[in-house]
């Protein structure tokens, strides 16, 4: 039993360490401000994500016409993608593929509830994960690119804003 007990230890000490070793910058993506009101039930209904897989991007200069953008409201560097998780918890990532750190290349997600980069072919772990790496150039040893993160704050009439950390 002690014999066990001690392997399995020495085996969870072993994945700890190999993590630890292996970080992942998810800070690639250059500054840009970040500001998506979505804070009434109202708004939140029509633009956010309130079950598992379910996504909406935004992207101020593309689609400049959506009812609650103002000049205050700012999407990010590439826009930004709204998921909700496989807890069904929303999050928000940069659109832009923290490899490729430009603009015009945004990630999407697959059908395997990935996000992914149509240019690299990186994939990213946002169904059960942070946006980490999964595959691909952002996910070789050296780099391990993980995307840019926002927050998704609730509000108190409802809603959520979405900002910068």
């Amino acid at each position: 039993m002690k014999v066990k007990f001690r392997i399995v230890v020495l085996a969870l000490f072993a994945v700890i360490l190999s993590q630890s070793c292996s970080k992942v910058d998810s800070n690639r993506i250059p500054y840009s401000p970040v500001n998506i009101p979505l804070n009434n039930d109202g708004l939140w209904n029509t633009y956010g994500v309130s079950a598992t897989g379910m996504s909406n991007i935004f992207i101020k200069p593309d689609v400049p016409s959506r009812s609650f953008y103002s000049a205050m409201s700012y999407t990010g560097y590439g826009g930004v993608l709204l998921f909700c998780n496989g807890m069904g918890v929303p999050v928000a990532y940069d659109l832009s593929c923290p490899v490729e750190v430009k603009k015009s290349i945004r990630i999407f997600v697959n059908e395997a509830m990935e996000a992914e980069c149509p240019q690299c072919g990186s994939r990213y772990n946002i169904l059960l994960g942070d946006g980490g790496p999964i595959s691909g150039p952002a996910a070789e040893d050296k780099k391990k690119y993980g995307l840019q993160r926002y927050k998704v704050v609730p509000q108190a009439n409802g809603g959520y804003i979405i900002s910068r950390y």
